[in-house]
């Protein structure tokens, strides 16, 4: 499969459902910044939309289109975002985050009337967890908390850059990287249990979001909603 094909397939699919007016989340990520850059593109007299980027990397990117953008708080309410996923279930609840992004990107799109998700078929799982799941933390006693979150029966990995300092967020928070031997049983249990932890400000299970979820193919699409 090619990849960067499907991913583009998925991505010219969801601007489809993009109107002119409407208040549009951008996400984080190589798939959604495929839709940005497809979405800035189609800027015109007769198409403008106003953007609520997830990250600033993404609002770095709307920005060279002279996107229209508002930040995170401006807005309590959008009519649609989309953005990527790094798992996808039967259910249609996402692991997200691994980008760096998943507390703006949660924050933004638990905003969205409608959250269209576009990933390629490798993205498809049968129980969530068969990668890793990004849980952002403070930095303050944060080794700590990472001890907390092993006892949800994972292994807890500090996210750090090529240097080996550490990854620091958007929101200069750390995340950790939590590998489950077997996945994820009851994901909105786990996101429920992980985010009852001091320290933790959020998690990578995005569950009951996602509208559509739309798989890009090499040489078609298949919708899920």
């Amino acid at each position: 499969m090619n990849q960067e094909s499907a991913k583009k397939n998925a991505a010219e699919e969801a601007i489809k459902f993009v109107e002119h007016g409407m208040t549009v989340g951008l996400g984080t990520g190589t798939t959604a910044s495929i839709a940005v850059e497809l979405l800035g593109n189609k800027l015109s007299e007769n198409f403008q939309i106003t953007g609520m980027p997830t990250s600033i990397e993404t609002k770095r990117q709307a920005e060279k289109w002279g996107m229209n953008l508002i930040g995170i708080d401006e807005m309590d309410s959008i009519d649609i975002a989309i953005d990527g996923a790094d798992e996808v279930s039967p259910s249609l609840d996402l692991i997200k985050g691994l980008g760096g992004a998943l507390l703006r990107e949660k924050k933004v799109e638990k905003k969205a009337k409608e959250l269209i998700i576009i990933v390629d078929e490798t993205k498809v799982v049968e129980r969530l967890g068969v990668g890793p799941l990004p849980v952002e933390v403070g930095t303050e006693n944060h080794d700590s908390v990472a001890r907390e979150i092993e006892k949800q029966g994972c292994r807890a990995k500090l996210r750090t850059e090529e240097s080996g300092n550490a990854f620091v967020t958007d929101n200069e928070n750390y995340i950790y990287h939590c590998y489950f031997p077997e996945g994820i049983k009851n994901p909105e249990e786990m996101d429920a249990r992980l985010l009852s932890i001091d320290g933790v400000k959020d998690t990578g299970l995005f569950i009951n979001m996602a509208t559509k979820v739309i798989i890009g193919k090499e040489k078609s699409t298949e919708i899920l909603e």
